[in-house]
């Protein structure tokens, strides 16, 4: 079993990791333990904690030189994270789909997402959307492994959705996996969810054309 993370660590984990997803402390941004302690008045001991989860998850990055940043995002790492996604992320669905799993937590997710008032609550809802199609695929290790990508992809999303809104397009494309799942069509429901991850990425951060560069 883990280690129950103690509260007040928790508590920072949970309010830093929402700075970061709503771009409110954006990429590059450095992230002073004595600074953030006296925001959310507790200790260092906290934050250094929460700052080396963090890290973990693949938010922040640890230097020696710079310290503790908010990670950068280039398209080599927006790629890198969605080939996980894309990989992973359909077959968990087309396994919970032929399980009969509920999907009663993607229904209640969307809703929450259409109903959103700003940036923040959207993003928070949309994570949770996919979070409960993959989770009860009956593959507990396969959940963990999305779970481990889940803020680098939420990060990605963030910077993208800051340069580019796309929520409209997004929100009917979850609709219909939604749909398909619900129908109880496993390969159409992970088929249009390889769709939905990929057409997003391509759209974010589009390959380079080959004459690029040129001199």
């Amino acid at each position: 079993m883990p280690t129950p993370i103690p509260s007040r660590t928790q508590f920072v984990l949970d309010a830093i990791r929402h700075r970061i997803l709503t771009g409110q402390l954006p990429p590059g941004q450095a992230l002073v333990e004595t600074e953030l302690a006296a925001q959310f008045g507790v200790s260092k001991t906290p934050v250094r904690e929460a700052l080396k989860t963090l890290a973990g998850t693949g938010l922040v990055v640890l230097s020696q030189y710079k310290g503790v940043t908010v990670r950068m995002v280039d398209a080599d790492m927006a790629r890198e994270v969605y080939d996980v996604r894309l990989l992973l992320e359909p077959e968990a669905l087309r396994r919970a789909v032929r399980r009969g799993s509920p999907l009663d937590a993607a229904r209640e997710a969307l809703t929450r997402a259409d109903a959103a008032t700003d940036t923040a609550e959207r993003s928070l809802a949309n994570r949770a959307f996919h979070r409960a199609l993959y989770l009860p695929c009956g593959n507990p290790l396969l959940g963990r492994m999305l779970d481990e990508v889940r803020d680098q992809a939420a990060l990605v999303s963030a910077v993208a959705w800051a340069a580019d809104p796309s929520w409209e397009r997004e929100a009917a494309e979850h609709r219909e996996i939604l749909r398909l799942a619900l129908d109880g069509d496993a390969d159409g429901a992970a088929g249009a969810l390889h769709a939905h991850i990929a057409s997003f990425v391509r759209r974010a951060f589009p390959e380079p054309h080959p004459a690029e560069g040129r001199s």
